[in-house]
């Protein structure tokens, strides 16, 4: 998955003596969003050509910067679709505070189509285990990775150890990523905030691993008993 991110003030090197201004948050997330839409049509010709091209980092200020007008907090991502040929995501990362901006943003959006869909969190990869992950001069397979899961059935939660067999060889930042991603990948951002609680790194395989298409079925069967959200989320 490729995150484009709001332009932030060391990406741009300013001058150290000048202070880097604030980007206002708007007091209304619904004609925030509703902004944001009427701006999508004249932002599209471009998007879909970059894509054509396979160059989407063409299109990644532009896209970033008109997200960043929905909240400076906002993530924006283009996706491969599941519905339709791409998607269009724009992440809170599960913030509360955010939640408003995204909400607003996903009823404002027009109807999916053949070409789009629309997304105010990460959505699951259809298969993770067909997913490998490039870091650095490292290709890692998710089809590797083994979760032990302990579910807290009072609670509706699942606390998870994450292993693969190469995170014992990866640098502190890529390892905290191999130990998150697997998960947001496998659940969806939305799922895997909402049902997971304490995520662990696992060096050594746990006794009784499952795998995380197996861990995908668990979580969900959780979910479908316990449909109320945990944690007094919206």
């Amino acid at each position: 998955m490729r995150w484009f991110r709001r332009r932030r003030p060391e990406d741009e090197l300013p001058d150290p003596r000048t202070a880097w201004p604030e980007q206002a948050v708007p007091d209304d997330p619904v004609a925030a969003a509703e902004r944001f839409w009427r701006r999508w049509p004249e932002m599209l010709p471009e998007i879909s050509a970059a894509l054509g091209d396979r160059e989407p980092q063409r299109v990644e200020g532009e896209l970033a910067a008109a997200v960043a007008e929905l909240h400076p907090d906002l993530h924006v991502s283009l996706e491969r679709g599941q519905r339709a040929i791409y998607a269009l995501v724009v992440s809170g990362q599960e913030d509360p505070a955010l939640r408003p901006f995204t909400d607003a943003w996903k009823a404002a959006a027009p109807p999916e189509d053949a070409i789009w869909e629309y997304h105010d969190s990460v959505p699951p990869v259809p298969d993770p285990t067909g997913v490998t992950v490039n870091l650095g001069t490292r290709s890692v397979a998710l089809a590797d990775v083994r979760v032990a899961a302990q579910v807290d059935e009072a609670e509706g939660v699942v606390d998870v150890a994450v292993h693969h067999p190469l995170l014992g060889e990866l640098d502190p930042a890529a390892r905290s990523a191999m130990t998150f991603l697997p998960l947001d990948a496998t659940l969806g951002e939305r799922l895997a905030a909402e049902r997971l609680r304490r995520v662990e790194t696992a060096e050594a395989e746990p006794a009784g691993a499952i795998t995380l298409l197996e861990l995908r079925d668990l979580v969900r069967g959780l979910d479908e008993e316990r449909p109320e959200t945990v944690g007094g989320a919206d």
